[in-house]
């Protein structure tokens, strides 16, 4: 068995316009100091990463890994859930998905959806030049706002928007995997990939390409009701990324799963700062650790009642005193005996 690399830090809820959160050094002196030992790289802020720079500079990734390995750290993967939201956008949410791409591509989804997919391209290379082997990221979706079905869906709707979607991302996939990377997707509510029945369908569109793989993140099942852990026995062998993530749900008589447009501390499902939900970790890294899972575990902060400098701090020890240092022997082989045909015979009977 294999023992994962922990704690990681998604820096992306920490970003900010004042020290220490202003830049990459910054942040990583501030992370390390809490015990973190890998951070996790959203790629739209050039104060941490230029990623065009990093896709065709092995220089410049270079110097990165340097900044980061000063404070004795590594950068875990880039992010890049914003980019991939916009490789497919219905027109129901082209205001809304606007915000995240730069201001001269807003109004024009073509244009948009362009640059989006040559931002995936350039983390490809980045992430190769960096020496990483995964890569975070969303599907983005065509399909989102039918998930309930009412009206009743046409025949035929949800396949091609799947035929869409793996349209798109194979290109992708395939450029991944020429720069040697797995492309991890965050399985959340949103995409077209929100659950492990979604995720199959798009590998089979895909044609179940290698660098079709899964970011790991129980808070998003909580709130779905879905069994996280029997989803680590069906999809272990294609989860390279794991979001270190807690959540509650506490239905009521007023509100359930959909929410009821409440906001975050008053909906049913909330995300909740590491330990303080209802996430049994102790299972999960048991289980990721019993499929030999030797990927990061990076602590993403969310919480509506936390203090986020308290969630990083007690994020980090939380992780660390989590990881399990796998056995490197069984527990019962001072018991054990050597190998001889002629006992195990006799023992069976067969002699």
């Amino acid at each position: 068995m294999k023992t994962m690399k922990g704690p990681g830090l998604f820096i992306a809820q920490f970003v900010g316009d004042k020290a220490p959160f202003d830049n990459l050094e910054n942040i990583c002196g501030w992370a390390s100091q809490l015990g973190f030992k890998g951070v996790q790289l959203p790629t739209l802020d050039k104060r941490f990463i230029d990623l065009q720079k990093a896709a065709e500079s092995k220089i410049y990734a270079d110097e990165l890994k340097g900044i980061v390995a000063k404070y004795g750290m590594e950068i875990t993967e880039l992010s890049t859930h914003l980019q991939g939201q916009l490789i497919a956008v219905n027109p129901a949410y082209d205001v809304l998905f606007d915000g995240f791409a730069p201001e001269n591509l807003r109004n024009n989804p073509k244009a948009r959806q362009q640059w989006a997919v040559q931002q995936l391209m350039y983390a490809a290379k980045a992430s190769r030049n960096l020496g990483l082997k995964a890569h975070a990221t969303f599907s983005g979706s065509f399909l989102w706002h039918t998930f309930h079905p009412w009206p009743q869906r046409p025949e035929g709707l949800v396949d091609e928007g799947f035929t869409e979607l793996a349209k798109r991302w194979t290109p992708i996939l395939n450029a991944f995997d020429e720069c040697g990377v797995d492309v991890c997707y965050e399985i959340h509510p949103g995409e077209d990939l929100f659950d492990g029945a979604t995720y199959e369908m798009f590998l089979e569109k895909v044609h179940n390409h290698p660098r079709a793989c899964l970011l790991y993140d129980p808070s998003h099942f909580v709130l779905q009701c879905l069994d996280y852990i029997q989803y680590i026995d069906l999809y272990h062998d294609r989860i390279r990324a794991f979001h270190v993530k807690d959540a509650e749900f506490n239905p009521t008589g007023r509100v359930g799963t959909f929410g009821g447009y409440q906001p975050w501390l008053k909906r049913a499902g909330r995300y909740r700062s590491t330990g303080d939900g209802q996430v049994d970790f102790k299972r999960i890294f048991s289980k990721l650790a019993e499929y030999n899972y030797d990927g990061w575990a990076v602590l993403e902060w969310e919480c509506c009642i936390k203090n986020a400098m308290d969630g990083a701090k007690e994020g980090a020890e939380f992780i660390k005193n989590h990881i399990i240092r796998t056995t490197e022997k069984a527990f019962d082989d001072f018991a054990a005996t050597v190998k001889d045909e002629t006992l195990n015979k006799k023992v069976l009977g067969l002699d």
